[in-house]
């Protein structure tokens, strides 16, 4: 079930969070992760399976330069494989299609993770070595609202 955050969801989001790193995420970015929270909660979905916690995704619009984000995807690596991510980043495309203000959607992730979102049709526009950290590198990615 995808379901809008709650403060409530934190803690165990932090839990969930941690499990991916260092693999996924650099532990630095728990706290980059921490500010969103506290200035975008009401962009953030919880995902639960069975009542359990078990992951999240972000969206946001940036109005500077007109495009839907999606952030902060991640998930229990117990849960791998089992179709969450795309459910989560096609309910966020869903929702960003439907702003006017949304002429394109942007994606920041990994060398990890940037095939994943090549089968939405994103296409790398930027690659910067160790952006998150010691062998994290960053992958921007780019798709037109149609």
């Amino acid at each position: 079930m995808i379901r809008p955050y709650k403060q409530t969801d934190k803690e165990h989001l932090l839990k969930v969070f941690n499990l991916n790193v260092p693999k996924s995420f650099d532990k630095n970015e728990i706290k980059d992760f921490e500010e969103y929270l506290e200035q975008k909660a009401e962009t953030y979905l919880t995902v639960e399976v069975d009542n359990t916690i078990v992951g999240g995704t972000g969206y946001y619009v940036n109005e500077e330069d007109k495009s839907g984000r999606i952030t902060w995807v991640f998930f229990d690596p117990n849960y791998s494989g089992q179709g969450l991510g795309k459910q989560s980043v096609d309910y966020c495309l869903n929702v960003l299609s439907k702003d006017k203000r949304v002429e394109k959607f942007i994606v920041t992730t990994s060398q990890l993770a940037y095939k994943f979102f090549e089968k939405f049709g994103y296409s790398n526009t930027r690659i910067e070595k160790n952006y998150w950290g010691e062998g994290l590198d960053l992958y921007e990615m780019e798709k037109l609202n149609m």
